[in-house]
This record gives structure tokens, C-alpha cells and sequence, in this order.
């Protein structure tokens, strides 16, 4: 029996800085025993929660189930340890399988060297079984593996979510520099906002804040468009479970009422982006997406302001960008009494240039950028 079926011991994966967050938001799904560590959080979890939080969770990004954890003080370990575990019992030799794996202070000193280990263990287990070896398809495999080395202890784990979560699957069009979704999710719970105000985002990209904010309000599922999840392969997968869990879920689903989001862009691709985006998510039709400059909008009162401005990926010179930093800070300052904003910076330094007095400073990092989340009380 695997370590997860004996313990029911799972790992979330999740940005840097969430872990308090994701903690309770697992807390709010129905897992126990949260121990949160640097970009994750241990848990416990029966089936029908496992399956709740993969198809739930907004701020984590991978759900993975230990299968086996071993002393590991070289390369070979993992190979003896990989060969230990009867991976027949997760997929066949015509699906597909990916490894990926990562150290911390091992004495293996690649993670790329030992994920190819374990890969190999795995397709010499199935070649003496069967006589022919699996595919590795690293892009959109049936099964997931990670192997997770830190100092002289590795484990192996499935990944239950089936690749990352941030991918929801609404997202068919894009433009530069798109926030990732579950970076946008948690800037939505960071706002604080319950629905009961107007909500604007006027530089809106692509739509990913919008659109987590529809899915917040309206509660759908964050994995309301995935096709598959991992935990379909584990050995003890039950699907009338699974579909009960979903059924009970989109039950909760609301409507949204109009008038109450509102996205605007300069840019045309963007505001295509955004409207073809809310068409994919049940209810975001009726969000309110326009083609506007920022600074020709004449006021945006009591309200929630969302943005994730251009922070030098979209825009060209340093010099361009504190003087639009600038002209942002005098439009909030003076066309947006009464209402907050909550501004995400890619570019730390470009706070300096708005000339705002910031109420709190969260970091906050999207993909490779250490930025920071900015909440602004504009009386």
C-alpha cells in the first residue's frame, strides 16, 4: 500500500508567501492536520477531500501523493527505490508518463540527472515486465511523478492534479506578460472583496484577474474547465465519488449580477483577449469589457480598483515607465475618491514612482517576477 493510502498524507505545492493562505483555504475544504512549510503545505485528506481541493483550490498548484520515501545518499538510491514500487498499478505501458523532480542540499546534485534516473528505473521495470517500455510525453502525460530530494531523503510522489493548476483552461488568448491564475486568485482574496462593491480593472490584459474574480463570486470550481485530474490514476480512485464530489460542487454555482464587474484596456487585442476568456467561464458574459484609455476616464468612485500594470516586459525605457507610474498615482489620487486599489508590481521599484502612500505591501511572486501586491486607500 502506498504512504499516501496508509497515512493519508498529501503535499501542496504553492507560491512563496501563500502558504498562510493556502493553509486555510485547505482548512475550508475539508483537510486536517495543515503543517505549512516554503512553498507548501503537508495535509491530510480522505478521498473525497483529495478530490475536493484539486477541483477547488485557487492558490495552490500541484496536490501531490508520497508514495514512497527513501535515504537516498547517491543516484542509485533513487533508481533501487523506483524499482520498489509496482508502477502497473498507475498506468499502463500505452499511456504516457513525465518525471520532474527538484533538491534541496542533496547530495545529488542535478535534479534534472535524478529525474532522468527515475525515469529510467520506470521504463526498465516495465521492459523486464513486458517486454516494451512506456512514452514519455513531458507535455500532457497520463501520469505525473515527482521526486522531491532534500539533503539525504528523497520521496516519490503522483501528482494528483494532473499538471499545474494554474491552468484552468479559459484562458485561450493571451497577451504579453499574462499574471498567472492562481497569482491573480490570490490578489482577488487578498482585496478582501465579498461582491458587495463594484469592481474594476482598467488595464485588464488578457482578463485573468476578471476572470478569477467571476469565479470567486459565482464559486466556481478553479478546475470547473480541467478534462482530467491525476487522482484518476491512483489505484483507489473511485468515480462515483468523484462525480458526486462535482455534482454537489457546481451545485453552489451562482449567477452573477450585472453591473458589478467592469474591464477596460487600451489595447484591442487585450480587451478580445478578455472578452473571448469570459466567454469560456459560466456567468463572465456578463462582465462589462470595454476599449478605453486609462487616463480618459473621467472618475472610478467607491469602488475596487484590480490591476497588474505594465512593468517593463510591455513597455520600453525605464524613463517611460516612472513617468506612466506617475501619471497612474496623480489618476488615482485625483478621479478615484472613495474607492481602493490593490496594484500589482512587477518592478518593485517603480512603487517610488507613484507618488502614492501605500496602506500595506504584500510580495507576491508571478512566474519568475518578485513583485509586490500594493493596497492604496484613496479617501
Amino acid at each position: 500500500m502506498a504512504q499516501h493510502q496508509k497515512q493519508s498524507d498529501y503535499f501542496a505545492q504553492i507560491a512563496d508567501g501563500l502558504e498562510t493562505m493556502g493553509a486555510n483555504e485547505l482548512s475550508d475544504l475539508g483537510a486536517t492536520g495543515l503543517h505549512p512549510v516554503r512553498r507548501g503545505i503537508h495535509f491530510k485528506a480522505d478521498r473525497q477531500t483529495l478530490y475536493r481541493v484539486n477541483y477547488c483550490t485557487r492558490l495552490c498548484t500541484r496536490i501531490l501523493a508520497p508514495i514512497r520515501s527513501f535515504h537516498c545518499p547517491d543516484a542509485k538510491a533513487i533508481y533501487r527505490a523506483a524499482q520498489k514500487i509496482d508502477w502497473s498499478r498507475y498506468f499502463r505501458v500505452d499511456q504516457t508518463f513525465a518525471v520532474f523532480a527538484s533538491t534541496a542540499g542533496s547530495r545529488v546534485p542535478h535534479s534534472q540527472f535524478a529525474g532522468l534516473t527515475l525515469k529510467d528505473a520506470v521504463v526498465d521495470q516495465y521492459r523486464d515486465a513486458f517486454g516494451r517500455r512506456p512514452s514519455v510525453d513531458t507535455r500532457n502525460p497520463d501520469l505525473w511523478i515527482n521526486l522531491y530530494l532534500q539533503k539525504d531523503r528523497g520521496t516519490i510522489s503522483i501528482d494528483t492534479s494532473g499538471g499545474s493548476l494554474h491552468r484552468r483552461g479559459y484562458r485561450l488568448k493571451s497577451v504579453d506578460a499574462p499574471m498567472q491564475e492562481t497569482v491573480a486568485a490570490a490578489v482577488v482574496a487578498l482585496s478582501g472583496w465579498d461582491g458587495q462593491t463594484v469592481i474594476t480593472d482598467p488595464m485588464c490584459g488578457s482578463g485573468t484577474l476578471i476572470v478569477e474574480a467571476v469565479m470567486s463570486y459565482c464559486r466556481i470550481p478553479a478546475g470547473y474547465r480541467r478534462e482530467r485530474f491525476g487522482f484518476q490514476q491512483l489505484p483507489d480512485f473511485d468515480d462515483r465519488l468523484w462525480k458526486q464530489v462535482k455534482a454537489e460542487l457546481d451545485a453552489k454555482i451562482r449567477k452573477l449580477p450585472p453591473q458589478l464587474i467592469y474591464a477596460s484596456d487600451i489595447d484591442a487585442r487585450a480587451v478580445a483577449a478578455t472578452r473571448s476568456n469570459c466567454k469560456q467561464i459560466p456567468h463572465a458574459r456578463l462582465v462589462n469589457v470595454m476599449r478605453m484609455d486609462l487616463f480618459q476616464i473621467n472618475a472610478l468612485t467607491n469602488r475596487i480598483i484590480l490591476c497588474n500594470p505594465p512593468y517593463g516586459i510591455r513597455m520600453q525605457g525605464e524613463g517611460d515607465m516612472r513617468e506612466f507610474y506617475r501619471r497612474l498615482g496623480d489618476f488615482l489620487k485625483q478621479r478615484c475618491k472613495g474607492s481602493t486599489a490593490y496594484l500589482y508590481f512587477g518592478d518593485r521599484e517603480m512603487i517610488k514612482s507613484i507618488g502614492l502612500k501605500p496602506a500595506w505591501k504584500k510580495p507576491l511572486r508571478n512566474g519568475g517576477l518578485d513583485g509586490r501586491l500594493v493596497k492604496y486607500e484613496l479617501y
